[in-house]
């Protein structure tokens, strides 16, 4: 098949005249637009729409040799994908979906493993389920807030109502018993609010689905040798996970709702089964209860069920049952409503409702699945140890406990701050549960953790910059070097370093979040206990510097959200902003969703579709040869989308890639899609690979690609900057440029010129060397 289709690229080069030539450019994080990467004020779109899309010179359209690319000069075009992840402002509210993009990245973390299928599954459905608690998790949070905090507690208290005059109509004292005054009506009518909010992470699955990542992949023949492909990506269906993310989306929002109304539904099974209630009741409480758990079964098997369908592109749609799974569970709400609702003259709300249970076993379940993974990731690491990967391959486990600790942070810190607010200091009613308030209480304590591991990450990069110095200086030989900016440069040097140390980082938060997070577990079982005489003087001292935590992580996490929106914002409006922080968020919504349904939408579903038919589509037209150079995040996009192409389309793909997470963020921390072994290959298998890189970025490294007897893909790191001081052909001081600007340095130029002769000659023979 590939060399009838070699063949056929052939023929038509034959036919087209040698010599077409592209060179297809893919920005990075932050964004730009196609005149400043064609350095071109007059751009072309020639495909695409307003969201992403291919641009060209415009004088390169107008003249019919340029356009065809066979004059002898390859013709540049720019793919601009910044509004996949960019847009208004309104966009930073899909950070408060952090702790469901977060533990998505853990399913993608999974270790290279050899012939283990069954544990690499056990894998993944370990993550699924730690993202469905996660669900659940912050929809009681929503319910706790809504039902116990405000309808319960603060409506079922004169006090709190009458401070409270929206809530007013909903107290028996201040409404003197109107309808809405009895304990069911108040829990039904504000289980509407954490209902609604499930819907709404149902529609922005949906919407943001159809928006970015319904896009059909480049459809072709069966390719067997893909299937021993070192990496997923290079499989026709990795970039389609349609029928995954609507079967997870059923299940997530039948979890959710089945959540609701398990919320609403307790507190009046519980009343009418006290002695003296209605029978009649007490029996039908009793069947809806066993209804919500049957499907709740159902959704727990649904998510389970199965993975990703990879080796070919899945559009086959689910059952019906899976598709009707959440009208089922609205359903359900709705009987749990009315049943909740029903006159009940004697039923009287007191004290709180009986949540410690609910979140306490959220949070033995989440600590049970993380310390599980963890052993699966070990297992899977030790079937073929890879030395660069962070953590030892522990590095999904870690980050799904650090998106467990972001859920149980958020559901605490607001519960805990909604009660202050609702209480002020008066003190009349109880507040959350004891196991929120403690998890809201372990935020000053992470926060001091942070702190120390900030001060020695600075001490380390103080030292690494006094080492470096030397080393910038034998960088100038022959310049006259001043001290100071020695200093400086040594010392951006130093910070580039510490993205290296981010697996220490996470490992460390990780650990004292699951420690903190049992030590809140605890202190929340001991706390419900009356203390004994001889522990009084401890449990007091624990209670009041619990208190004392607790009140300053309300604080905290009010001011966090605050900034959080803030930061966001900035970072989706700020180019420069979108530089700091941009890179994390665009390496979380880089991969599919395929352990949270309510993630942010990936971007990549989009992008490598449109690369991939582009790229296609021009060389089976023209059957020539083109440059693939992506800059930062670009080349990570480059990258999916060489693999992503037939093997004889990839011949005769070059890649230059410049500012390159692939190995230095990717390769570590994503070893079964990023290894060595997948870079190795692709080395292999395209035209030509090139890779620049400089000791000041941040961000991009080395690709550590071995030679293997072949060309090397990376060159010697960049000087940067150009000179160090006044020089005849810098006659002011040249910028530290860091992550930005690789088309500045000489070395860009002349790497992108060999690659581009290579697309040139008449004959084989006639090629330059890939590297020097």
């Amino acid at each position: 098949m590939e060399n009838a289709q070699e063949r056929a690229l052939t023929e038509t080069a034959a036919a087209t005249g040698p010599g077409a030539a592209m060179e297809l450019l893919v920005h990075g994080v932050g964004g730009t637009t196609p005149d400043r990467m064609l350095d071109d004020p007059r751009t072309t779109r020639v495909a695409g729409d307003d969201t992403a899309a291919v641009f060209r010179r415009t004088a390169d359209v107008e003249d019919p040799a340029r356009n065809a690319g066979t004059d002898g000069r390859p013709v540049p075009e720019a793919y601009v994908w910044c509004n996949l992840t960019s847009g208004n402002g309104a966009r930073a509210l899909w950070l408060l979906l952090l702790p469901f993009m977060v533990v998505n990245l853990a399913h993608w973390m999974r270790p290279a493993a050899e012939g283990r299928p069954r544990v690499i599954r056990l894998y993944g459905l370990l993550v699924r389920f730690a993202g469905l608690t996660l669900t659940v998790l912050l929809t009681a949070a929503a319910c706790e807030v809504a039902l116990d905090l405000a309808a319960w507690q603060c409506a079922g208290t004169s006090a709190c109502a009458a401070r409270h005059s929206w809530i007013g109509f909903l107290s028996p004292t201040v409404s003197d018993g109107g309808w809405w005054s009895l304990p069911g009506r108040r829990l039904a009518l504000a289980a509407l609010l954490p209902a609604a909010l499930v819907g709404l992470l149902w529609y922005l699955s949906l919407r943001t689905w159809n928006a970015y990542e319904s896009q059909l992949p480049l459809t072709t023949a069966p390719r067997p040798a893909e299937d021993d492909a070192p990496t997923a990506l290079a499989r026709p269906g990795f970039w389609y996970g349609r029928r995954l993310v609507a079967r997870l989306r059923a299940a997530h929002t039948a979890a959710g709702l089945l959540t609701v109304a398990a919320a609403v539904l307790g507190p009046a099974v519980r009343h009418d089964r006290a002695p003296g209630g209605p029978a009649a009741l007490d029996v039908a409480g009793l069947l809806l209860s066993a209804a919500l758990l049957a499907v709740a079964v159902v959704a727990v098997a649904v998510v389970g069920a199965r993975g990703r369908s990879e080796r070919r592109i899945d559009r086959a749609t689910d059952e019906s049952l899976v598709r009707r799974l959440p009208f089922v569970a609205l359903l359900l709400l709705a009987l749990a409503l009315v049943y909740g609702g029903w006159e009940r003259p004697a039923w009287q709300s007191s004290g709180r409702l009986p949540g410690d249970a609910v979140f306490g076993a959220v949070n033995l379940v989440q600590g049970l699945l993380v310390i599980a993974l963890a052993g699966v990731a070990h297992l899977l690491h030790r079937t073929r140890p890879d030395a660069r990967a962070a953590l030892k391959g522990l590095g999904g486990p870690a980050v799904a406990m650090l998106a467990c600790a972001l859920g149980g942070v958020m559901s605490g810190g607001v519960s805990q701050r909604v009660a202050d607010w609702l209480d002020g200091t008066h003190a009349v009613i109880p507040g959350p549960p004891v196991l929120l308030t403690w998890q809201a209480s372990v935020i000053p304590p992470l926060l001091v953790v942070l702190l120390v591991l900030c001060g020695v990450l600075a001490r380390r990069a103080l030292r690494l910059a006094r080492a470096e110095r030397e080393a910038v200086a034998r960088d100038y030989p022959g310049e006259r070097l001043e001290p100071d900016r020695t200093r400086r440069i040594a010392r951006v040097r130093a910070m580039a370093s510490l993205t290296d140390r981010g697996p220490l980082l996470v490992a460390v938060v990780s650990v004292s979040t699951l420690l903190l997070g049992a030590g809140a577990l605890v202190g929340a079982l001991v706390t419900g206990q009356t203390p004994s005489r001889a522990t009084r003087d401890a449990y007091d001292v624990v209670r009041g510097a619990a208190e004392t935590a607790q009140a300053l992580g309300s604080w905290l996490i009010g001011f966090g959200f605050i900034l959080f929106v803030t930061c966001g914002r900035r970072a989706y409006k700020d180019a420069s902003a979108r530089r700091t922080i941009g890179i994390l968020w665009d390496v979380g919504t880089f991969w599919p969703r395929a352990a949270h349904p309510f993630a942010p939408p990936c971007y990549a579903e989009r992008a490598v579709p449109d690369l991939t038919w582009r790229i296609d589509t021009w060389t089976r037209t023209t059957g020539g040869r083109l440059v693939l150079s992506g800059h930062s995040q670009g080349s990570v996009l480059a990258a999916a989308t060489a693999w992503q192409l037939s093997p004889a389309t990839r011949r005769r793909v070059a890649l230059l890639t410049y500012g390159s997470p692939l190995e230095r963020l990717y390769g570590r921390w994503f070893p079964a899609h990023f290894g060595p072994a997948a870079l190795s290959a692709l080395h292999h298998e395209v035209d030509c690979w090139r890779n620049l890189y400089r000791l000041t970025d941040p961000i991009g490294g080395p690709v550590r690609v071995p030679a293997d007897g072949g060309p090397e893909v990376d060159r010697a790191p960049l000087k940067d900057p150009l000179a160090h001081g006044r020089t005849d052909d810098h006659p002011l001081p040249a910028p530290v440029l860091g992550h930005s600007d690789y088309q500045a340095d000489a070395a860009f130029a002349e790497e992108r010129e060999r690659l581009l002769a290579r697309l040139r000659p008449d004959l084989p023979g006639q090629r330059p060397p890939c590297a020097p």
